[in-house]
């Protein structure tokens, strides 16, 4: 299907724009990493990938994101799922997305427990990954803007509590 160049703002409602996240892609298959960010660079997102569950939880340290998808069978180092329990306590309103090559009820099970947004299976169509991804932006949005909300009413019920805080 070729990019006609109209950001498919339909996926994600009317208030957000799918160009305003930033999405990490964790995969140790460089060619599938590239091709996934480069799609999503090419339709004007802000996409950036990394090889392993360390490079991800490092740059999470460093960086905010919004939308992570993160394969769960990397060899070495830190699996999908360690990944997973680490960047959930980097960042813990962000969404992740977890992408596999091997289907396992326990490992899905698990991942959601650990508050993975979703699990999916490869070969995933790149439109069905872009309506996930824009469904955990939208539940990440509503989470912030929650937090938002309610500070704002702290301030309003005390006003002067604002420099008490760091």
């Amino acid at each position: 299907m070729k990019n006609s160049g109209i950001k498919p703002k339909h996926l994600i409602g009317k208030e957000y724009e799918m160009d305003m996240f930033r999405i990490l892609v964790v995969d140790d298959e460089v060619d599938f990493l590239e091709t996934i960010v480069n799609r999503l660079q090419k339709r004007k997102l802000n996409a950036s990938g990394v090889t392993s569950g360390e490079e991800a939880v490092e740059l999470l340290q460093k960086e905010l994101f919004d939308v992570v998808i993160l394969d769960i069978k990397m060899p070495g180092g830190m699996d999908g799922i360690e990944a997973l329990r680490e960047i959930k306590k980097i960042q813990p309103l962000v969404e992740v997305i977890l992408l596999t090559g091997h289907a396992s009820v326990e490992t899905s099970i698990e991942g959601m427990k650990l508050g993975a947004f979703d699990y999916c299976l490869k070969p995933i169509k790149f439109e069905d990954l872009l309506q996930k991804m824009a469904a955990a932006f939208s539940k990440k949005s509503t989470h912030d803007k929650k937090i938002r909300d309610a500070k704002i009413q702290q301030l309003i019920r005390h006003p002067g509590r604002v420099f008490d805080q760091d």
